[in-house]
């Protein structure tokens, strides 16, 4: 799953170009299988079972720092073919006596840095665990720690065409999901054998991994917001909501949608769902280049409170989708972000705990253009509105 060469060398280029304007000498990029899209930004690859991080130098060839077990796994699968063996990121308490065991000092020295009196960039300061903080201060005590995750995230907020590519196809595949699940919502059939056709649809179209647990939730287990399947079984006339996101070469691609078992909606889901239809149809209108994030959210909460659904609201209304189905940009009440051409974004209301009906939600995405918003299922966009 390594990048497309042209892909990973113009990533890299960029990110060095960021080390000699922020006057750093090499940036550290950590993650785990929790948080993978900043490295899978530059490596097209997250490890299992140990976190890591990338060494990048501010020029020549950057390396993965990780555990002996993800070792021939990058070696197969990565942009990124220089490895070391860094205790901090291996499996605790487990022996590898084959494997060349390095530490940050002498990853350092290996790329002509001192450890000391320079200064290194540091990309999700916030979500390194306090054991690998304190090695690293510990084997480098005067070096000088830079968080620049967010100059190092505005590059994942404008896509490539061949990002558009991946995330195009992974929306495909979320779209012929839903239509394996569908058939599925009936009366007796579990959750999980629900959600069961839309992963296996999905893998049979090349989905290499998924951004969240698949989400099939009945009943009052729709108020959960971003509910796993269970072994419930579904019953005739309650609210299903289900989700799923597949992801192709690491990019996310989703849908959401809420219907009733059976077919046949009481009066309160019946309007609830028109009432969210509705609410998708005036974001679509005001999806735009130029737009802020808070402006956007305004008009479509304005909407919905004024239908009753204020105490009722839990999520914003449109988020930005790429390597993690939901990643910065948000466009919340308070955001100052704008839309711009190269974005792609799901629209994606949503309320809980509305009574008789629960918890519904309707999502699917778009990417923005010089003109507008182009869906990236028309398929997903007209079972929604239809």
């Amino acid at each position: 799953m390594a990048l497309p060469e042209k892909e990973f060398e113009t990533r890299l280029k960029r990110v060095q170009e960021l080390l000699k304007t922020k006057n750093l000498d090499a940036l550290l990029i950590y993650y785990d299988e929790l948080n993978i899209a900043n490295g899978w930004y530059l490596s097209g690859w997250c490890p299992q079972f140990e976190s890591g991080c990338i060494f990048v130098p501010r020029s020549g060839e950057p390396m993965i720092l990780g555990g002996p077990e993800s070792e021939p796994f990058a070696h197969t699968d990565s942009s990124i073919k220089k490895t070391r063996n860094i205790p901090s990121f291996m499996v605790p308490g487990e022996e590898y006596p084959n494997a060349r065991i390095s530490s940050f000092a002498e990853v350092f020295k290996e790329a002509g840095l001192q450890g000391k009196n320079e200064r290194i960039g540091m990309v999700g300061f916030a979500k390194i665990p306090l054991s690998v903080y304190e090695r690293l201060r510990e084997e480098l005590k005067e070096v000088e720690l830079v968080d620049i995750t967010s100059e190092y995230e505005s590059f994942r907020v404008i896509k490539s065409p061949w990002e558009v590519q991946q995330i195009r196809r992974a929306f495909a595949m979320a779209s012929e999901a839903f239509q394996a699940m569908e058939p599925f919502v009936q009366a007796g059939v579990k959750e999980v054998e629900v959600a069961a056709a839309g992963e296996g649809k999905a893998r049979s179209l090349g989905a290499n991994w998924f951004a969240f647990q698949t989400i099939v939730a009945s009943g009052r287990r729709t108020n959960a917001v971003v509910p796993t399947a269970s072994e419930k079984e579904l019953e005739i006339g309650e609210t299903v909501m289900l989700g799923l996101s597949p992801r192709s070469n690491g990019y996310a691609g989703v849908f959401g949608y809420t219907t009733v078992v059976g077919n046949y909606p009481n009066e309160a889901q019946r309007q609830c769902f028109q009432d969210l239809q509705e609410a998708y149809r005036i974001t679509k209108s005001n999806l735009r280049p130029g737009i802020r994030g808070k402006d956007l959210d305004a008009v479509t909460r304005e909407f919905l409170v004024q239908r009753g659904y204020e105490k009722y609201l839990v999520c914003p209304f449109v988020h930005t989708i790429g390597l993690m189905e939901a990643e910065g940009p948000f466009f919340g009440p308070h955001s100052d972000d704008i839309l711009q051409p190269g974005m792609t974004v799901c629209i994606d209301v949503s309320v809980f705990g509305v009574p008789e009906v629960h918890g519904v939600r309707f999502e699917s995405g778009y990417l923005i253009t010089e003109y507008g918003a182009e869906p990236l299922s028309h398929f997903m966009e007209g079972k929604i509105l239809a």
